[in-house]
């Protein structure tokens, strides 16, 4: 064998080039981040988080916002409005300056919707809020009962708590629209306008302070409007179309914003419908406790709105109380706006 070919087989004279990283153990550990301070995110545009430092309890004239990305640390990890977060880098809040977003606390509410009735994948659109104000207006547009359902069913998936806020009842009587919600014990407070401004709104003032609240409902029912009259701030106000009579989104994408007496609000962009799919029928009955207890009767998979359901008898049987069949037939009501068509 030649010097040559002797050489070419001998793995001795194979040269390696050194290689740094692959003298570093690998681990799965990943830095705890014990320095990191907590924020809450207040807005989200394309990537760029508004970050309250401190949080929403923080003291009023204490707002610094900071700047911040997410950390590739947390892959896919969805960050949103209402996220308590710990944050490393530049806290100053400067112009410029830009921290990274290395922790999402747990939640303890999550508000979320799915793209439609069929779809079970969940995107959240608020998270840690307690309560869940549905706007809608009496009139011009009309109110869509089905579409205010829904968000009720959302809410009651949630755990927060529903408020309805129903504007604009210097066009229409609220009397005809809230009776189909006594039954679920949904309060309500009225707005209306008039020559001294926005009537009403102490009251709203009152239910939401020192809680934070989310406020969802069709654009043109006149959100922006208690918006900006709640938190003095200039959220962009549109009108409703005279031919479609639907409102113009106007609110783009969800901001969390102070309320001067305590609390805070998140306005939401106006939605025209609300997917459930990720809704199981079993986590709705529990905002019904009167009824829950019911259920142990029903038949494995029961829908609870079906002849063999064991809440009929249940309710028959006087075990809900004196106003149970009433709860019964709003709660089937709420059921069949999960699975129903949407009101757009």
């Amino acid at each position: 064998m030649s010097p040559r070919r002797q050489g070419q087989d001998d793995e001795s004279q194979i040269r390696f080039r050194p290689n740094p990283k692959g003298n570093r153990p690998r681990t799965k550990e990943r830095p705890l981040h014990a320095d990191a301070v907590t924020a809450q995110v207040v807005t989200v545009d394309r990537g760029r988080f508004g970050c309250l430092l401190g949080g929403f309890g923080s003291d009023a004239g204490d707002d610094l916002v900071i700047t911040a990305m997410k950390a590739r640390e947390l892959g896919r990890t969805a960050v949103v409005v209402g996220d308590r977060v710990g944050l490393v880098g530049d806290v100053t809040g400067s112009a410029g300056s830009l921290a990274r977003i290395v922790r999402v606390e747990p939640r303890t509410s999550l508000l979320r919707r799915s793209a439609d009735d069929t779809d079970v994948v969940e995107r959240v659109i608020v998270a840690n809020a307690d309560q869940l104000a549905i706007v809608t207006a009496l009139a011009d547009p009309v109110p869509r009962p089905r579409m205010v359902d829904r968000c009720l069913v959302a809410a009651y998936d949630a755990s927060l708590d529903p408020l309805l806020v129903l504007t604009k009842a210097d066009l229409a009587d609220p009397a005809e629209f809230t009776a189909q919600y006594a039954a679920l014990d949904v309060p309500w407070l009225v707005s209306e306008r008039s020559d001294e401004g926005i009537q009403g709104l102490d009251a709203v003032r009152e239910r939401l302070a020192g809680r934070v609240t989310v406020l969802v409902g069709h654009s043109g029912v006149g959100k922006s409007t208690l918006v900006n009259a709640l938190t003095g701030s200039d959220r962009a106000i549109g009108r409703v179309n005279d031919v479609t009579g639907r409102g113009r989104h106007t609110s783009t994408s969800a901001v969390a914003l102070r309320l001067p007496g305590g609390g805070w609000v998140v306005d939401t962009p106006g939605v025209r419908s609300f997917g459930l799919g990720h809704v199981d029928p079993d986590r709705l009955v529990g905002a019904f406790p009167e009824l829950e207890a019911g259920t142990d009767e029903c038949p494995r998979g029961c829908t609870h709105d079906e002849p063999e359901c064991g809440l009929d008898a249940w309710v028959a049987e006087g075990k809900a109380g004196a106003s149970g069949p009433a709860r019964l037939e709003s709660f089937r009501r709420l059921l069949r706006a999960r699975v129903g068509t949407p009101d757009y």
